[in-house]
């Protein structure tokens, strides 16, 4: 860069002091450096093109590096020259190149985008690192959570958080000001001391389905193995009958909707017992405790596993009629009838009780639907917070009213009869229907008017003895 060029890049800018004077945002400046050729600095380059600014490539190789177009490629000494945002695109393992330019760096704003392998590899996160490294420049750690691939998809990805942490404010502003250029939304989270909790934010699997993922794989698991011995083993041990092809799918079907059934009780019982702990306390301003919160903040994800589990039931139940051992069955049965020249009677209870079950489904299953489809955030977004209320908690305890409903007529009146009571143990539909009916009891309890009058007060601000211990408040003024 010529002396003119840097005169005018001056008349442009104001540079960043080490007294951390005021910094104008580069969309005035329009040059920005990516220290980086791989995949995320080509990518960061890319998306920077598109929004308008002038991109300098900082490379090893500048001459066998890959060459966007409208940008340029220099070596490290002449590209942290060319601008006063700079974002460092590569590994921690290779920041050592850094340090025979901290001269040319001091007074520049770095953003270091860096992520470690595992959580924990390093004493320090890499930001701070960079900042001993570089100790007379300004290192804002962000634009870590986003993948190459979200760079390259622009806004309409549903990635657009940025996280923004760093030691100086004028320097925070400034890459915050280009990230809301490229689209994103920038959140601000304080200091540089709190870079490695960013930095192990994308190493988090899953973090908010780990306690619904456990409760789904436990419930499975153990209503499993109970019914593969009540039913499989229990054949096999007292009539000498290998059923055991019924475990893939008669078995599974049965497991399929315990669960998702037992699961969505578990979406709605927390809010039911953080109603009736509100109404124990006589105020909303305490504190629930920690299991609970938990718990509610984990609701969504339990509703999304338990529609999977009753996607899986309609799935296998659709293909019970070709299952092979049903049509054998089928055509015995019908044989054994002509051949005994006998006929059945047709029974309107029976069909009675059967269309209602099935209908019951049906319904159902399209509210079950329908909750999962508002949970998505593109149409929660669209919601008022009224409309979002009146499906996820209106809708959603008849959902699961309709569902118990359903296994209600399953059972019928099978439980008057001792055969089913398998050495001496309960269907697997009687158990899972214990919970479900117990979430809507304790419901109905708090829609009557007297409870629900005091807990909407309640909601509202009241407490329950707040007049005793305001005396004052309540005593009339004397004239």
């Amino acid at each position: 860069m010529t002396d003119q060029e840097r005169s005018e890049e001056k008349s442009e800018c104001v540079s960043l002091s080490p007294m951390r004077e005021a910094v104008p945002a580069p969309p005035e400046c329009e040059r920005v450096c990516v220290f980086g050729t791989g995949d995320l600095g080509l990518s960061l380059g890319l998306r920077l093109l598109q929004a308008g600014y002038r991109v300098v490539f900082g490379s090893r190789r500048p001459r066998s590096s890959l060459l966007l177009h409208g940008a340029q490629v220099l070596g490290h000494a002449a590209a942290a020259q060319s601008a006063l945002l700079i974002f460092i695109a590569v590994q921690r393992e290779h920041y050592d190149f850094l340090v025979p330019l901290a001269n040319q760096l001091k007074g520049k704003v770095l953003v270091d985008v860096s992520n470690n392998l595992r959580k924990n590899q390093y004493p320090e996160a890499n930001a701070e690192y960079l900042q001993s490294l570089v100790p007379g420049a300004e290192v804002v750690k962000g634009f870590n959570t986003l993948s190459a691939w979200s760079l390259q998809n622009g806004p309409i990805d549903a990635n657009r958080q940025v996280y923004i942490c760093g030691d100086s404010v004028e320097a925070k502003q400034v890459v915050m000001a280009v990230a809301t250029k490229l689209g994103l939304s920038a959140l601000d989270q304080g200091s540089l001391s709190v870079a490695r909790e960013l930095e192990d934010f994308p190493l988090q699997l899953f973090p908010q389905w780990r306690l619904p993922l456990r409760i789904a794989i436990g419930l499975s698991a153990a209503f499993f193995f109970y019914l593969l011995i009540r039913d499989i083993m229990y054949a096999y041990v007292t009539q000498g009958e290998d059923i055991s092809f019924r475990i893939m799918v008669s078995l599974a079907n049965q497991v399929c909707p315990i669960v998702s059934l037992i699961m969505l009780s578990l979406c709605y019982l927390p809010g039911v017992l953080a109603s009736f702990l509100q109404l124990y306390r006589g105020t909303k301003y305490r504190r629930f405790p920690n299991w609970l919160d938990s718990w509610m903040l984990c609701r969504k994800q339990l509703g999304l596993l338990s529609l999977g589990f009753a996607f899986l039931h309609v799935l296998y139940t659709l293909i019970l009629p070709i299952r092979y051992y049903l049509m054998f069955w089928v055509t015995e049965h019908t044989v054994s009838l002509i051949r005994e020249n006998r006929t059945t009677t047709f029974d309107t209870t029976t069909a009675w009780r059967g269309d209602s079950y099935l209908s019951l489904g049906i319904l159902g299953f399209g509210l079950y639907v329908l909750l999962g489809i508002t949970s998505l955030p593109s149409i929660s977004n669209v919601l008022s917070w009224r409309e979002f209320s009146f499906i996820q908690s209106k809708l959603g305890h008849l959902t699961l009213l309709l569902c118990t409903a359903h296994t209600y007529l399953y059972g019928w009146n099978r439980f008057l009869s001792s055969s089913i009571y398998k050495w001496y143990t309960p269907p697997g539909y009687m158990l899972c229907l214990v919970l479900p009916s117990v979430v809507l009891l304790l419901k109905l309890l708090l829609i009557t008017p007297c409870v629900d009058r005091t807990i909407t007060r309640i909601r509202q601000g009241w407490e329950r003895g707040a007049d005793q211990r305001n005396p004052k408040d309540s005593q009339p003024l004397i004239p």
